[in-house]
């Protein structure tokens, strides 16, 4: 039997097992594609060839062994990007293993190919005098100052991921009480969060100022179109470097729009909120996730040290420690 083409091959695997058959949301087709762009280019460098050129049998383990060895020390990238790029491609060999039987060594060998395991960094998240900060930086006189503002609040309010708040619509709000917002996560998941009626009231405001249906984005650029995520991570930079001016810790943290929603998590865990609530608060799949949230509060941990019961903590030091002459600690004996 004659082998299927790569280029049929690659078009089948992102349209009818990708879209049709698996149901991928958007956000995971466009990374997939990110990455087989990038594979490819890079062996088509390598081989001297251009992509169009490529064949399945020159895609092999060493050329995907290579291409991550490339992301993450030339492109600088991180160990958790380099392994999305490897996921992508294992997916697409695990796919032609089950169509190509002579291509299933080719595909065994990359298929064995490990995840690369990165250290955990302890998570940053904000206090409440920075969170106050940086929503006091939009300019809201501004039809983009209040679009930042409101943005901004969402994020903490909800703790959602900013691509689940770039796609909401007022279809997706209730501004009627009990306010509240439906957010659709990953994997098509749905769940409801509720909304503080300041934030609230910034989105009322939000809506009234724009035109067009119940569907249309809130949150657009200049041209109208639903601002990109990318955009606003650089315009929080920007507030979050000028807050640093009032508030000196914030210029020793890096702060994302994830990190408003690890913010919301860790003050959910401060409040004393049941981690099954923040699980599904925050959308969480499994459990675990949401652990590491109360975790990372060390106010909490301090105030559950302070419980402890005061004969159960170790005694003071021996006199002769705290003394800061040895001599004379040895005259009073």
């Amino acid at each position: 039997m004659k082998p299927t083409p790569f280029p049929q091959l690659l078009h089948v695997f992102f349209h009818n097992w990708l879209v049709q058959q698996r149901n991928v949301s958007h956000h995971t087709l466009l990374s997939y594609r990110d990455s087989w762009r990038l594979f490819l280019r890079f062996v088509g460098m390598r081989k001297a060839k251009p992509v169009v050129r490529l064949c399945l049998t020159e895609l092999t383990a060493v050329e995907v062994l290579a291409f991550l060895q490339h992301t993450e020390q030339e492109r600088k990238a991180s160990i958790g990007t380099r392994n999305c790029r490897l996921a992508a491609l294992r997916s697409f060999f695990s796919f032609v293993a089950d169509r190509e039987p002579l291509a299933s060594a080719q595909c065994s060998e990359i298929l064995r190919i490990p995840t690369k395991r990165a250290q955990q960094p302890a998570l940053c998240y904000l206090d409440a005098d920075e969170v106050a900060a940086i929503l006091a930086q939009p300019d809201c006189s501004t039809r983009e100052g209040e679009r930042d503002h409101a943005l901004l609040a969402v994020l903490y309010n909800t703790g959602a991921r900013i691509e689940e708040a770039l796609n909401l619509s007022s279809r997706t709000i209730r501004f009627e009480s009990p306010f509240q917002v439906r957010l659709f996560g990953k994997g098509r998941k749905e769940r409801i969060c509720p909304l503080w009626p300041e934030t609230a009231e910034l989105l009322r405001a939000l809506v009234k100022r724009q035109s067009g249906g119940d569907d249309e984005p809130i949150f657009r650029n200049r041209y109208g179109r639903s601002l990109g995520a990318a955009g606003f991570r650089f315009k929080l930079k920007q507030y979050v470097g000028a807050a640093a001016k009032k508030v000196p810790s914030l210029a020793n943290k890096r702060v994302s729009p994830h990190t408003l929603r690890r913010t919301m998590a860790v003050h959910l865990v401060a409040a004393g909120v049941d981690v099954t609530v923040i699980r599904s608060w925050l959308g969480h799949e499994r459990l675990d996730t949401t652990n590491k949230y109360a975790r990372a509060d060390i106010e909490t941990k301090r105030k559950a040290l302070e419980r402890v019961d005061v004969s159960a903590r170790p005694g003071e030091p021996p006199r002769w420690r705290r003394d800061t002459e040895v001599l004379a600690w040895l005259d009073s004996l």
